[in-house]
């Protein structure tokens, strides 16, 4: 059976269903394109129909499309090859005519995931294609303040909401028509609430529901066990406006940031919508939510403590409140952050550029995996080997394994590590280092190709340090410096075995 999600998907804007002043909005960007020529981010929950938007959009204007998944195609050469040589082309008679319909229109998916893999220029190509760029781009993103500052600064932003249960019967309702497929109307409406929100998952769950069935009964119905990630813009909805407590706390659950982030978002947000007796009630909440999160990092990394936290921030704020709030609130953009919060932030990015995997995975999987592993710096050659990988400095080491940024022991973990990366750095270079190469390059001829070389090898640098101390048996101290000895002692085989095995 055909999917229903691409057989039934909108051919044009007017049969985009539940975001009408998004979908304008889209339409007058394009529209005005030859006044503005800016790029548009399209932004919302997944399944709202933002990617649908913009191949409807395309049909409608007779554009071509072009279109790259920036979370797997997001190195700078690939963004070049497929999307950077169509955004400059002035392509047919039509284009160079001022026709519009000749135009080329090239969708961006997944444009929050980008800046991942910054150390492969995806970050800086997407940049450089925004402002250089002959023809009209549109950035598909779930998440709007995962994308660089960069991105956000130099498009235009119109966010899609998630579809209300009422504007997903209709379009249920019409995919059985077309089926002739009977239907009762508590059936569709059962799937519409059940995905709230979700466009695509309740086609899905009523193709899964009516496949093999002449009628649909509200019986028949059984929707996806799917855990929809839910944004932070719903999260503070349901906290601050509309759920109850335990409904709130579930929400809490779904949104993928840690429980010390969430303190700060409903901390800076909540001011917007309470006030009075509600907003006190609300901030001793948010006291007691900081002391859990606080507990955390002076328990040796208990973890346990934050679903305490999380029952504070979200339950507890929720049931500070006198009564449920409709209407829309403009929350603005994330919250101030401190130095702490930059500096896990540089290393939560530092992680997910070397490993290749989003910066969500890096903080809540990876992140205190590390930070146990290497706990106030033992054992140490491990603590050298993960600072020299990820190229941490004092203050990145200090965040991550607890001890103090200016003690000696940081220090010197930092310095080691710097040597690691030199020496594995000299190995990929090629001989570049070496006095013979630099003499040949001594002639005057500014040859680049030694610089080249070793750029290459900083793809490889960390993951070859990680390896190299991994492999290492009771002679390995000889690589370190004067300190491997002591490190040998306090560091295993199978601990450092485990690290490199792990990225």
């Amino acid at each position: 059976m055909t999917d229903w999600t691409e057989r039934y998907r909108p051919t044009t804007l007017s049969e985009v269903r539940g975001n009408n002043k998004a979908r304008d909005a889209v339409r007058e960007w394009a529209e005005t394109w030859d006044d503005h020529r800016e790029p548009v981010v399209l932004h919302g929950a997944p399944g709202v129909g933002k990617t649908s938007a913009a191949h409807a959009l395309a049909n409608d204007m007779g554009w071509d499309v072009v279109e790259l998944n920036a979370s797997d195609e997001r190195t700078a050469d690939a963004i070049e090859r497929f999307a950077g040589r169509a955004s400059r082309n002035a392509t047919l008679a039509g284009a160079a005519s001022g026709d519009s319909s000749g135009r080329q229109l090239v969708v961006m998916d997944e444009a929050d995931n980008i800046h991942y893999q910054y150390d492969r220029g995806g970050k800086r190509a997407v940049t450089r294609l925004l402002k250089d760029a002959n023809q009209p781009i549109v950035l598909i993103a779930n998440e709007y303040y995962e994308m660089s500052n960069g991105l956000r600064n130099a498009a235009r932003e119109i966010e899609f909401r998630d579809v209300s249960a009422r504007s997903i019967v209709p379009v249920l309702r019409d995919i059985l028509r077309k089926e002739g497929i009977e239907f009762e109307s508590d059936a569709l409406e059962r799937i519409a609430e059940a995905n709230s929100g979700d466009l695509r998952a309740a086609v899905k769950d009523l193709q899964a529901t009516a496949e093999g069935t002449s009628r649909v009964t509200l019986d028949d119905v059984t929707t996806g066990s799917r855990n929809r990630a839910v944004g932070l813009f719903e999260f503070l909805d349901a906290v601050l406006k509309e759920e109850p407590a335990q409904e709130a706390l579930q929400t809490a659950y779904d949104v993928d940031e840690t429980p010390d982030d969430l303190v700060k978002w409903v901390e800076d947000k909540v001011s917007l919508v309470y006030e009075g007796e509600e907003l006190t009630r609300a901030y001793e909440f948010l006291a007691n939510a900081d002391v859990w999160t606080s507990r955390v990092y002076t328990t040796d990394y208990d973890y346990s403590w934050w679903r305490y936290a999380t029952d504070n921030l979200a339950g507890g704020v929720a049931a500070a409140r006198d009564h449920t709030r409709g209407g829309w609130t403009r929350y603005g953009g994330a919250p101030y952050r401190s130095t702490r919060d930059a500096t896990r932030d540089e290393v939560v990015r530092a992680i997910a550029e070397s490993g290749g995997f989003s910066m969500s995975t890096a903080r809540l999987d990876v992140l205190p995996f590390l930070a146990a592993m290497t706990h106030h710096c033992k054992p140490r050659e491990l603590t050298v080997a993960m600072a020299a990988r990820y190229d941490l400095d004092e203050a990145a080491v200090s965040y991550v394994t607890g001890s103090g940024e200016t003690t000696n022991k940081v220090q010197s973990i930092v310095e080691d590590a710097a040597e690691l990366r030199s020496e594995a750095l000299e190995e990929h270079a090629g001989g570049a280092f070496e006095s013979g190469a630099r003499g040949d390059a001594g002639d005057g001829s500014d040859d680049a190709e030694p610089d080249a070389d070793a750029g290459d090898s900083q793809g490889t640098l960390g993951a070859d340090v990680l390896d190299r101390d991994a492999d290492a048996d009771g002679d390995a101290e000889a690589s370190t410096g004067e300190s491997g000895g002591d490190a040998t002692e306090e560091s295993e085989d199978d601990g450092q075995a485990g690290l490199s095995d792990f990225m």
